[in-house]
């Protein structure tokens, strides 16, 4: 996975909205360690133009990767989503649709996923609804090679139907958590991006 970050000119904004995904995905499967943080140190923190939506959310993560390193980063990671049994917070999307897990809203996007050509990698244990591999779908829907699959049609529709409909919820579970700080952040930063996101979709229609 590449972990880039984004980049500033607007000829790249399709490369840098998969980048940001793939920068999601990241983050939300495991805890950052010591390389990414690295990285988030000398990370622009500046939007291309002032006062641009997403710069506060980002400038906010920025900051809270540099204040955390790898263990304690792991920690947060672990009491927030980790542990035996229920977790803290859940960051499956059927949690939030359903008030389940592996419900009705996965076999719907296990149908969609096939449909793509998409299928779960059976050495990975989370299922397809978490935030992390639906990050990597879209990231997967706007970098692609194959423009049958990967375009914007596919990209709103996908979106609109298994991201947007729940993710504010996880954000803010996460986000009003106590034991939340790097991922309070990351939770602010995703609200955002998913935002700006959704705006984009709208003026397709």
């Amino acid at each position: 996975m590449s972990e880039r970050f984004p980049v500033t000119s607007a000829l790249d904004e399709e490369i840098a909205r998969a980048e940001l995904y793939g920068l999601l995905a990241r983050l939300w499967y495991a805890a950052p360690d010591a390389e990414l943080l690295e990285a988030f140190q000398v990370a622009p923190t500046e939007a291309p133009a002032a006062g641009a939506f997403l710069e506060e959310p980002w400038q906010q993560l920025v900051g809270a990767a540099r204040r955390i390193d790898a263990a304690a980063a792991r920690d947060e990671y672990d009491a927030l989503f980790g542990g035996i049994g229920k977790p803290e917070v859940y960051l499956f999307g059927s949690h939030y649709l359903s008030g389940f897990l592996n419900d009705k809203p996965l076999a719907h996007l296990r149908n969609d996923l096939d449909q793509i050509g998409l299928a779960r990698d059976v050495s990975i244990p989370e299922t397809e609804d978490h935030i992390s591999c639906l990050c990597e779908v879209m990231r997967y829907l706007i970098a692609g090679e194959d423009v049958a699959v990967a375009n914007l049609t596919r990209q709103q529709a996908f979106f609109s139907t298994h991201v947007q409909s729940w993710l504010p919820a996880m954000c803010d579970a996460v986000s009003q958590h106590p034991k939340a700080r790097f991922y309070a952040a990351l939770a602010g930063f995703t609200r955002a991006f998913a935002e700006v996101e959704s705006q984009g979709f709208d003026m397709l229609d």
